[in-house]
């Protein structure tokens, strides 16, 4: 048997990523000398708290934001979750409407419909035959009882990335709010959550060689969202439960090397993908891309 077909070689970075070692060297000293609880008054959490504080530094500059409009959970589902719940909750008294798409994660799709066992009402748009949702689509589901959209960056399935800023500008032109689930889009794609009318964005760590356990949401200043994890104080007295300082730290770490570079990185990949793409559809009858050609 030769090397390579000794070699495993791992092809689902769709659904996780190893750790890069920056991102573990920026974690090490928080597993052991940092040790100290960041909401703490005393001096032991002073390097806690400036990890913590830096990671929400690296997060909105990844996306566009401000770092007091970064809260981080404890991954992609979480943000999802409270991004929805807590949207559609704080906002009940001006309607019970949502409208998603047919193919979001399970994160959005499980949590719709527990909304609609308590009384929301949900619209699950269909995708063209590239997996595309178009805005006219969007504006023809929203009624006066909506408060929220929520369409997904890009596929975790088939990589199809979505026209987040026409469906933003849509959502916004009829007084509903816009999340996104940008999970599967950071790093691959370049966020900007005001030139692409975002108000809620959920992402996770370990789709970018960041630690598993991390995620985050952003929240627009001055959205209304419930609080869906209630105790202690922290994260600004919105998302309960001592940090993940560590994993934080890592998820800082992982984003700024994963933005830093989003262009080249599409290159190299995308040569890849071309390549294995002519090559399978090339050689193997009756076979088809299932996704997008372009984007």
């Amino acid at each position: 048997m030769n090397d390579l077909a000794e070699r495993p070689v791992y092809m689902d970075h769709a659904a996780t990523t190893f750790m890069k070692p920056e991102v573990v060297a920026a974690m090490a000293p928080y597993l052991s000398e940092h040790f100290g609880n960041p909401s703490s008054l005393y001096r032991f959490a002073a390097g806690s708290r400036s990890g913590v504080e830096t990671a929400r530094g690296q997060v909105a500059a990844a996306v566009g934001a401000t770092p007091a409009e970064i809260f981080f959970t404890a991954g992609g589902t979480e943000a999802d979750n409270w991004a929805i719940k807590g949207a559609a909750f704080a906002n009940q008294e001006r309607g019970n409407h949502i409208v998603t798409s047919a193919i979001e994660h399970h994160a959005v799709l499980h949590t719709c419909e527990w909304l609609e066992r308590q009384g929301f009402s949900v619209t699950y748009l269909p995708v063209d035959e590239f997996g595309r949702v178009e805005p006219v689509a969007v504006e023809a589901a929203i009624t006066d009882a909506t408060i929220l959209v929520s369409v997904m960056t890009a596929n975790n399935e088939i990589g199809t990335v979505q026209p987040v800023a026409e469906i933003g500008r849509v959502a916004h032109e009829h007084g509903a709010l816009f999340h996104t689930d940008a999970v599967q889009a950071i790093g691959a794609v370049p966020i900007d959550v005001e030139r692409m009318n975002i108000d809620l964005l959920s992402l996770s760590g370990h789709k970018f060689y960041g630690p598993k356990g991390t995620g985050a949401l952003y929240i627009r200043q001055g959205t209304r969202v419930e609080t869906l994890i209630h105790g202690g104080g922290q994260e600004q007295g919105r998302r309960a439960g001592t940090e993940n300082v560590p994993g934080i730290v890592g998820l800082g770490r992982a984003i700024e090397l994963a933005t830093a570079d989003i262009e080249g990185h599409n290159r190299r990949i995308a040569a890849m993908r071309d390549r294995l793409v002519r090559g399978v559809i090339g050689s193997i009858p009756d076979c088809r891309l299932n996704g997008h050609p372009t984007e």
